[in-house]
């Protein structure tokens, strides 16, 4: 995968982890730096490192993107030369993708400590696509969701037309 690639799968990414349903652009990319870490690349900098024609960045901007999209410096380069993704399958490499996804959403909702750790478990588990796939079966499945709830965080019982426990004199 070439760095151009990454960085538009990254754009991806942080446009759904923003909301946003859709990729952000280049410019809400440069916008978005330049407001959250107080300086940035310009849009035609970070154009000619998507499309190869600058294929080589600076140290400080590979930090700033880093620091962006919150990964680690060294993912922001080409793959090795005859680095050969047909050695795993295609459904494998988007696991680290989701993985990225799901972490990287994960610290955006740390003040929601519950739902944190929950995407964190999936992100931890060993094969995260499938995890999140059976969540969205879960969830079509009328009813299944709200009677897991139950079966797994249980309501006491009192007051639920059950006689109040007994008292010993």
């Amino acid at each position: 995968m070439t760095l151009g690639d990454k960085l538009r799968s990254l754009r991806s990414i942080e446009g759904s982890l923003r909301g946003l349903n859709r990729s952000m652009t280049q410019s809400e990319v440069v916008a978005s730096m330049k407001r959250e870490l107080g300086r940035g690349l310009s849009q035609a900098y970070l154009s000619q490192i998507e499309n190869g024609s600058r294929p080589h960045m600076t140290g400080t901007s590979r930090e700033l993107l880093a620091r962006f999209f919150r990964v680690y410096p060294g993912f922001l380069v080409d793959d090795p030369p005859r680095y050969s993704r047909e050695l795993q399958s295609e459904l494998r490499m988007a696991d680290p993708t989701v993985d990225a996804w799901l972490y990287a959403g994960a610290e955006q909702f740390n003040p929601d400590p519950e739902l944190a750790h929950a995407i964190r478990a999936i992100a931890q588990d060993n094969d995260s696509r499938a995890a999140l796939l059976l969540l969205g079966e879960i969830l079509r499945t009328p009813g299944l969701a709200e009677r897991l709830s139950e079966v797994l965080n249980p309501k006491p019982l009192v007051g639920a037309g059950h006689p109040p426990p007994a008292r010993h004199n």
